[in-house]
């Protein structure tokens, strides 16, 4: 596979939830070609952020496509690798990439059987499904990033091009990577939840813009004091901030 000129790559995207789509748009913004996605619940969202991209079968976007981006969720990724495998939509050389937290290239085994190479990338933010939002994110997240030896560079590359820190996970290491990411992420939700909700009670009208920044420079705080490291302020987690 050549990946065309100047290493530019044809990009197709399965999934078009709220991840594929803003996938699809980061790798564009760093000049690959996009060649198609599969529909999704919500096909006007998508035009809105990939406008004039053709919306294919999962069978034709892996036909027309150099590299294959499958976002769907954790359940379906599995059942869709191998029935893709089935019909023989794999093509040597292809490269599938995947953004899953929980798996490594393991599930990506039928398309490799195939001739494609795995990738497994995970951007450690919370897609919205809004571009401009989930851009601004990515530009300042990391990536989890696993793939065979071989071709570990390109999928630290691919994270790279979405504006995210490559930081490379083992294979072995991902189902406790995602129990991390899920602990972070659902905990946050719930507490956020939780707290509004108390404020509420007690007459606080706009929930969300009063815990904005109380809960910001918590969080702050916390990964200071969590990581042992020197916050973006200079203050050492040691240090006393309150009055």
């Amino acid at each position: 596979m050549s990946g065309g000129r100047d290493g530019r790559l044809g990009v197709g995207i399965i999934g078009a939830g709220r991840v594929g789509p803003v996938i699809g748009a980061a790798l564009a913004g760093a000049g690959h070609a996009l060649t198609g996605i599969t529909s999704g619940s919500d096909d006007d969202r998508v035009e809105a952020i990939l406008p004039g991209l053709p919306v294919l079968s999962s069978e034709e976007v892996v036909r027309r496509s150099e590299l294959v981006v499958v976002a769907v969720p954790h359940d379906q990724l599995p059942g869709l690798v191998a029935g893709l495998a089935d019909i023989g939509a794999w093509q040597p050389g292809q490269l599938v990439l995947h953004t899953d937290p929980a798996y490594g290239v393991g599930v990506l085994t039928p398309a490799l059987q195939r001739g494609a190479i795995p990738l497994a990338i995970h951007p450690a933010i919370v897609f919205t499904g809004a571009s401009s939002i989930d851009l601004r994110q990515l530009s300042q997240a990391y990536a989890a990033v696993t793939a065979p030896a071989p071709v570990l560079p390109i999928a630290q590359a691919l994270a790279v091009e979405l504006g995210c820190e490559p930081v490379v996970i083992a294979e072995a290491d991902r189902p406790a990577y995602a129990e991390a990411v899920a602990t972070a992420t659902q905990f946050s939700r719930s507490i956020v939840r939780q707290s509004a909700e108390l404020l509420a009670g007690v007459g606080v009208e706009n929930t969300g813009a009063y815990l904005s920044a109380l809960v910001r420079s918590s969080v702050d705080q916390a990964l200071v004091e969590g990581t042992g490291s020197i916050g973006a302020d200079g203050i050492p987690p040691d240090a006393t901030i309150d009055g």
